[in-house]
């Protein structure tokens, strides 16, 4: 079966403003993020790429544009079963507010059980990102052969849960995973099982740096903004 590229998309200007981005139109990637995403070709340059798939958020689309740039004729579909997490009434608030929230400590600790008022349940997001790559991994394998390479760019919370899965981990032990801006994970997929054979790998250390304020034990909704 295929191995799959998972790219969350490049920071954007919702990260860096401490804000829940969500489906919220309009979000696009700041300068770092634009800089990642020119990047993002070099970094892919020895994959034979055989198709790429896209959440449909802009700051998706922004982040492949460079790729997709350099490798003209490359075939790419948008599948809204892997954008981001309906957050619903969250989405647009700033995560500093959230914290507050009494859902909040049910994210952290109990997922499977948070479900956003006015959106989606979190176990509902990894069920349709789930099955939207158990197809396109049957797709891509009838297309190009069981040893093809194919890309999704997504989102956090996400990617996280596809990474869950793979690995048989409850939802309610995927907060302890992290995936920043532009980060690479790749999943190689066989008959018996899953294999996680690289996890938020950005090729930079920067975010391993001892900092002034020690970091939050609370995993950022959304994904975070990565290094400063």
């Amino acid at each position: 079966m295929p191995t799959l590229i998972l790219v969350r998309h490049g920071r954007s200007t919702a990260n860096t403003s401490g804000v829940l981005a969500g489906r919220t139109p309009g979000v696009a990637l700041d300068e770092r993020g634009t800089e990642q995403a020119a990047a993002l070709p070099g970094r892919l340059a020895g994959l034979p790429i055989a198709e790429v798939v896209l959440s449909p958020l802009q700051r998706c689309q922004e982040t492949v544009r460079p790729l997709l740039d350099a490798r003209p004729g490359l075939p790419v579909h948008t599948d809204e079963r892997i954008g981001e997490c309906d957050y619903g009434d969250w989405s647009g608030r700033k995560l500093a507010e959230l914290k507050d929230e009494p859902l909040m400590e049910v994210v952290q600790a109990h997922p499977s059980a948070a479900a956003f008022p006015g959106g989606e349940s979190m176990r509902a997001m990894q069920t349709r990102a789930a099955e939207a790559v158990r197809e396109w991994n049957a797709r891509v394998e009838r297309d190009h052969g069981p040893d093809a390479v194919y890309l999704m760019c997504s989102h956090g919370d996400i990617i996280k849960s596809l990474v869950a899965d793979a690995l048989g981990l409850h939802l309610d032990l995927f907060q302890r995973i992290s995936v920043e801006p532009c980060s690479i994970t790749a999943i190689r997929y066989t008959r018996l099982r899953p294999f996680l054979v690289r996890l938020g790998d950005t090729g930079d250390f920067a975010s391993l740096v001892p900092r002034e304020e020690p970091p939050s034990e609370e995993a950022t909704v959304g994904g975070g903004a990565g290094a400063p």
